[in-house]
């Protein structure tokens, strides 16, 4: 994989670097309190995980009607959606327990979605990370044709009516993730990534077909088996669930980077972006709400998206008390805090945002 190198010669970013990681240091050891998960991370991952067996479990045993079996597969996508947000994330992090085992059975759950850990691991913990809003390193912005995600990606016609049919397109992604991982896989094997990750391509292939195999059959084949619905209707079912998931979980991840006020830079000669890396994370990302109650506990800390991508490796229970140190050492050194004020202002940042990245200048 190509390689970006992150440099400054700016005394202040690195200074900023070191203060921000010592005083965020600082507040767990003064606290006595570990950087994972906690109980109420243990209690939320009992909910989520409820919230999407209950309604199956249901549908499996009791003589429901059409309506009613809908409304479950509605609450079964706002429960995986949930267990991607708040559980599995966490877990593909190493931030939901101290305990490898423990995280690995969590980053698991990535299943409920047919899918596996090993696309996720490159796609999201090494490129998205590694090399956020960076066209052609962020899959996240790159790889989107029909919508367009990046000023530096090519524009198409259609584009210009992107802000008006972006959100229900939203709906398909864990249908693309489900459907498409297969040729991701067969690209990274092709690639030559796989085998940099210390990663047999051939078994890594072997176990992503088996996991599909699996997830459908129990998904879809034993609601047929098991029920007096039709096939059709059971498909309605199953398309309902990952619409639902799709568009709460793309929508909530598009808040954080692709609205008014995030760059998406490219590098200049031998690979280098011009900052330090938690500076560039810092021009990236953007913070919304905060203070969303119910909302911010379901979407697992994704509303603290700053202190996310600063600090990967500490569990989301934690962002709402270091959220004021970073903002206050950002603030202290002169650097821009992203933060939109609720869920709404980031929802039309990032409408306007579409806007302008559909138009030609």
């Amino acid at each position: 994989m190509k390689t970006i190198k992150f440099h400054s010669n700016n005394s202040k970013e690195k200074e900023f670097t070191h203060e921000v990681r010592k005083r965020v240091r600082t507040y767990f050891k003064s606290h006595h309190i570990s950087k994972t998960g906690n109980l109420n991370l243990y209690l939320k991952t009992v909910v989520m995980l409820a919230a999407y067996f209950v309604p199956f479990i249901v549908i499996l045993t009791y003589p429901i009607s059409t309506l009613t079996a809908l409304f479950m597969a509605i609450l079964m996508g706002v429960g995986e959606a949930g267990i991607g947000m708040s559980v599995m994330h966490d877990g593909a992090h190493g931030s939901y327990s101290s305990k490898k085992w423990v995280n690995k059975i969590m980053a698991s759950t990535m299943f409920l979605l047919g899918s596996n850990n090993f696309n996720w691991r490159v796609q999201h913990n090494i490129k998205h990370h590694s090399y956020t809003n960076i066209y052609n390193y962020d899959l996240d912005i790159s790889n989107a044709s029909i919508i367009r995600l990046c000023e530096h990606a090519p524009i198409k016609k259609y584009h210009r009516y992107q802000h008006l049919y972006a959100f229900p397109l939203y709906g398909l992604m864990t249908f693309a993730r489900l459907f498409g991982e297969i040729s991701v896989l067969l690209n990274l094997n092709k690639t030559g990534v796989t085998k940099q990750l210390n990663i047999n391509p051939t078994l890594e292939l072997i176990k992503l077909i088996s996991i599909k195999i699996i997830y459908l059959a129990i998904i879809i084949g034993l609601p047929l088996f098991l029920t007096s619905f039709s096939f059709w209707q059971i498909l309605i079912g199953f398309i309902t669930l990952h619409v639902t998931a799709g568009m709460i979980m793309t929508t909530v991840f598009q808040m954080a980077h692709v609205v008014e006020g995030t760059h998406q830079p490219l590098p200049i000669k031998k690979n280098l972006i011009p900052h330090e890396w938690m500076i560039h994370e810092l021009r990236t990302t953007s913070d919304f709400g905060r203070k969303n109650g119910l909302f911010s506990w379901y979407i697992g800390g994704l509303d603290f998206q700053i202190e996310h991508h600063l600090f990967q490796n500490i569990s989301h229970i934690h962002y709402p008390k270091i959220a004021p140190i970073v903002k206050e050492t950002a603030e202290e050194f002169g650097f821009i805090y992203n933060l939109k004020p609720t869920m709404f202002h980031a929802l039309g940042s990032h409408f306007r945002r579409l806007k302008e990245l559909g138009l030609k200048k």
